[in-house]
């Protein structure tokens, strides 16, 4: 699974002209899932989408409160295309689970989000429909989380040489200075 989670001010989704969903402060989230997603994937995003701290506290320190301190909302977009790779100058998305499989998956991860905060604070737009999404930025802020099944972490020894090429780079670079 994959989110691009911006703060906003407030949001909105509208369908055919008519607003079907819309939120305050809070969060506008634009989830993509993938053929491989499950609902350990489902759970890791939902967990993670409600305790990321990015919101400023009372003393507008950065990066402090997280949305249920806040008691903010959520405004919740499936967007397939988020699982693109390109074909030349055109958009593929063969990545993407298929509608038919992704339907019931993105709304099993609403009714999770709903289930692990306050069900009336969790909206979505219209699965499948085509969207209009208005939205005010707060920032901006937008942030990218992905499920960690879906991106590798480099192993110790490939950290430990990227530090170490790193570290000869910048001496290399401070060297040339002098």
């Amino acid at each position: 699974m994959k989110a691009i989670i911006q703060r906003v001010m407030n949001a909105k989704v509208s369908v055919n002209g008519e607003v079907v969903s819309s939120i305050g402060q809070g969060v506008l989230v634009f989830i993509g899932i993938t053929s491989t997603d499950n609902d350990k994937d489902m759970e890791y995003m939902a967990r993670k989408l409600l305790s990321i701290k990015i919101f400023d506290d009372e003393h507008k320190k950065k990066w402090k409160k997280t949305l249920i301190d806040n008691d903010f909302e959520v405004l919740c977009v499936s967007q397939f295309t988020l699982y693109n790779t390109w074909k030349g100058n055109k958009p593929d998305f063969h990545l993407a689970m298929p509608s038919e499989h992704s339907k019931e998956f993105y709304e099993n991860f609403i009714e999770m989000l709903r289930s692990k905060y306050k069900p009336e604070k969790v909206k979505d737009g219209i699965f499948g429909a085509y969207m209009q999404v208005d939205l005010q930025n707060d920032g901006p802020v937008t942030l990218e989380l992905e499920s960690p099944a879906k991106t590798e972490k480099p192993s110790k020894k490939d950290q430990s040489a990227h530090v170490n090429k790193t570290t000869e780079e910048a001496g290399d670079i401070l060297e040339r200075q002098s």
